[in-house]
């Protein structure tokens, strides 16, 4: 079965400067192969980028922040009341001097996200019905389940990814992902996606998803990756979302 990811025609005329990274790993689970001593040394190379950022400047003055700052203004959010995923991170390191242990793999997501300064969601793909996942005005129907377990709906026009089955699993598009989706212990394929929206959105969602790739690869070597940048003029990327029957060593598409 194949699964495909895009950004509707509304979202990309809205903010035609958007880029985006996708990558799709078949094969994680709880505990990464490698030892928790390079785990956490991974992890804690990210975040010591993301914090002599901060010592430098506060979050909101990052370039990549203060970008969707603007788009949330855009969307009639008051940045200081719905802030994106990277930047809500980087107050959280800013506070408290490090950022919260979940799960491998929404650890280095979040360490990743922390780093570049940009939005990093990550989803369990068995959790999204297929065959689209589309990021799009809501219609105002779509059932959200927080992580508390709630069921909300996003208000008709809200930005939000949306699955074939018509629920959505975000809230104000980069602000917060759903509990429905949200990667757990019996996750085991994961499609995580980043979106920029700054002037060097690029050249910082390429190296991202090289970065991304590595780590994964390395985390879990049983696992098979593909991956895509998204833009005005490639804005699909399609993978396959079962599991890949001839096994094998990790392998990393990018364009």
């Amino acid at each position: 079965m194949t699964m495909l990811f895009r950004h509707s025609a509304e979202v990309r005329a809205a903010w035609p400067q958007l880029v985006a990274g996708a990558l799709y790993v078949d094969g994680v689970g709880d505990v990464p192969a490698l030892p928790p001593s390079d785990v956490a040394a991974r992890l804690a190379a990210h975040t010591d980028r993301a914090a002599r950022r901060l010592a430098r400047d506060a979050e909101s003055e990052f370039p990549e922040v203060a970008a969707w700052r603007r788009v949330f203004a855009q969307m009639g959010l008051r940045p200081t009341q719905y802030r994106c995923a990277s930047e809500a991170l980087l107050r959280r390191l800013r506070k408290e001097g490090s950022l919260p242990s979940i799960h491998p793999v929404v650890d280095l997501c979040n360490a990743v996200s922390a780093a570049y300064a940009v939005p990093v969601a990550a989803l369990d793909a068995d959790r999204v019905t297929g065959p689209l996942l589309e990021v799009r005005p809501a219609r105002g129907d779509e059932p959200y389940t927080t992580f508390g377990g709630a069921v909300e709906h996003p208000a008709p026009g809200e930005i939000t990814y949306v699955d074939s089955s018509g629920r959505a699993h975000a809230r104000r598009w980069t602000n917060r992902q759903s509990g429905h989706s949200a990667v757990g212990p019996d996750t085991r394929r994961v499609l995580v996606v980043a979106e920029a929206v700054h002037a060097e959105a690029d050249a910082v969602v390429r190296e991202l998803l090289r970065t991304l790739a590595d780590a994964f690869a390395e985390q879990w070597p049983g696992g098979v990756i593909s991956s895509a940048r998204l833009d005005a003029s490639w804005q699909e990327f399609e993978f396959a979302c079962a599991a890949d029957e001839a096994g094998g060593a990790a392998a990393a598409h990018t364009r």
